[in-house]
């Protein structure tokens, strides 16, 4: 049995399905979707954790350490703040014996050049809430563009082929593990993959997208058939005053 929270704060909703259940996962491994920590957004090279993006990663692997987890795997896509994510949680868990997989298939899509298909002109960089906004509105115009086949950004796979690579690597730890894996990704990757399984539009992937924050855990329980859904976008590593100004979504 499931049970379904949906928490608001001001600008912010997210959900969180938890199990009723206690005792063990009846024999089912459990996959933990992490987002990469806060990035460097607006700056030359995006793909490059900030200082406080290693703080989160390493403070989640703390976490993770905290408790007592010790994972069979870990899968990364090949993008830099993946592999400096998972190199924090690393840290954080006490560097255990584990190499990653590297899967590109978990890589995050082109944000420049998705908004190019709508909006070929030069963009501000944007350094002011106004310009902010500006940069996500034609983001969101862009992705439901390319979701429904009416763009092609340039280098970048079909969103069918995307879906097939998120595919591809959930399949693989269902045929080949079968307890407790991680998995580093991007907010693109983890709500396609967390949307197909609840059979959500495209749109509500795009949203979904938007409100995932930087090192949140997404927990999926699976067997060699399927995956379920126990809880998205969770940030409980961060549930502290000490960590409360560490919350970020970019």
């Amino acid at each position: 049995m499931f049970r379904l929270f949906i928490n608001h704060r001001p600008g912010i909703t997210w959900v969180t399905v938890v199990r009723a259940c206690t005792g063990d996962n009846g024999g089912m491994g459990t996959l933990y979707l992490v987002r990469h920590g806060q990035a460097s957004f607006g700056a030359d090279d995006y793909d490059q954790l900030s200082p406080l993006g290693q703080q989160q990663s390493q403070r989640l692997g703390a976490y993770f350490s905290e408790r007592g987890l010790q994972f069979e795997a870990v899968l990364i896509g090949s993008l830099k703040r993946h592999r400096q994510t998972w190199e924090g949680i690393h840290q954080g868990l006490g560097k255990p014996d584990v190499s990653p997989l590297v899967w590109p298939g978990l890589n995050e899509y082109d944000s420049h050049a998705v908004i190019h298909t709508i909006h070929p002109e030069p963009l501000d960089k944007p350094d002011t809430p106004e310009r902010y906004k500006h940069h996500f509105g034609l983001l969101r115009k862009g992705l439901h563009a390319w979701m429904h086949g009416q763009v092609q950004p340039q280098g970048m796979p079909s969103f069918t082929d995307f879906v097939q690579g998120i595919q591809d690597a959930m399949a693989h730890v269902r045929a080949q593990h079968s307890g407790d894996v991680l998995m580093v990704s991007s907010g693109g990757p983890i709500s396609t993959a967390v949307g197909t399984l609840l059979g959500a539009p495209p749109e509500s992937m795009v949203e979904m997208n938007m409100r995932i924050r930087n090192t949140a855990v997404s927990e999926l329980v699976f067997n060699p058939k399927r995956h379920s859904l126990v809880s998205f976008n969770t940030i409980n590593h961060l549930d502290a005053p000490a960590f409360r100004d560490w919350v970020t979504f970019t």
